[in-house]
């Protein structure tokens, strides 16, 4: 067992963790842990989205089973998420990897900015429907392209839109699940399985922590876990930013 299997155990642990919790952060966290190693854009958003298989499937069941789903939510956003993820996977799939890394990079690093957005500052409006079809589609397709982006996209937007935050995480936690399922084969289908080796330790470090998702929802201060996770990203972010640059 060497250092990078135990990384990628403890990104996921850690990740879905977090995700769990706040509704945002395993694919963001798992997909720049990843592109700082070197992988290929494509090939690391296929590789978190398949993990992802298993840590959305467990960490829904969690949310449902603690009751934190809202069923209008989930029926508003599942179907144009499935379609965005479908639409960002068939994109990154037909794109060259180099060309597109600093732009995937750069758009993680505004995911984390928009996490720490979201812990310092919390708002108070009066809950919306309106919107969610496209709020869901946009999630889907940024998610696909950026190997994460569906909760701080989805989950903040709901929050920010005044929806109670425990029920916005579990259904959206639980949407996640049918996006993951269309997204992952629409990059099965286009790039094959390929290298999977570091799919087991993210999926086996994600399972160990995803069961606990629905009751630390109620527990864990929000804020500090955004503010951990935003930062994260933004270090490793521009850590690969600098690789790029060759200033590292």
């Amino acid at each position: 067992m060497d250092d990078t299997w135990l990384l990628f155990f403890f990104v996921g642990l850690f990740a879905q963790l977090v995700d769990g919790a706040l509704g945002m952060a395993f694919g963001v966290t798992a997909t720049t842990v990843m592109l700082s190693f070197g992988i290929a854009p494509a090939q690391a958003s296929a590789m978190v989205h398949i993990a992802e298989l298993f840590t959305t499937a467990a960490s829904g069941a969690s949310h449902w089973w603690h009751r934190n789903v809202d069923w209008t939510i989930v029926r508003r956003i599942a179907i144009p998420g499935t379609a965005g993820g479908i639409l960002g996977a068939t994109l990154l799939s037909n794109v060259d990897g180099k060309v597109i890394a600093p732009f995937v990079t750069v758009y993680l690093a505004l995911m984390g900015v928009l996490i720490l957005a979201r812990a310092i500052r919390m708002f108070t409006v009066q809950p919306t429907r309106r919107g969610m079809p496209l709020i869901g589609f946009s999630g889907g397709v940024l998610d696909a392209i950026g190997g994460g982006g569906w909760g701080p996209i989805v989950t903040s937007s709901l929050v920010g839109a005044g929806h109670v935050p425990r029920y916005v995480i579990g259904s959206v936690n639980l949407t996640e699940f049918f996006v993951t399922v269309m997204t992952s084969a629409t990059f099965i289908i286009t790039l094959g399985l390929g290298d999977l080796a570091p799919v087991i330790p993210l999926v086996l470090g994600g399972l160990v922590s995803a069961p606990f998702a629905g009751y630390l929802v109620k527990i864990v201060s929000h804020r500090l876990l955004m503010v951990m996770v935003g930062s994260l990203i933004l270090l490793l972010s521009a850590r690969t930013l600098l690789k790029m640059a060759g200033l590292l």
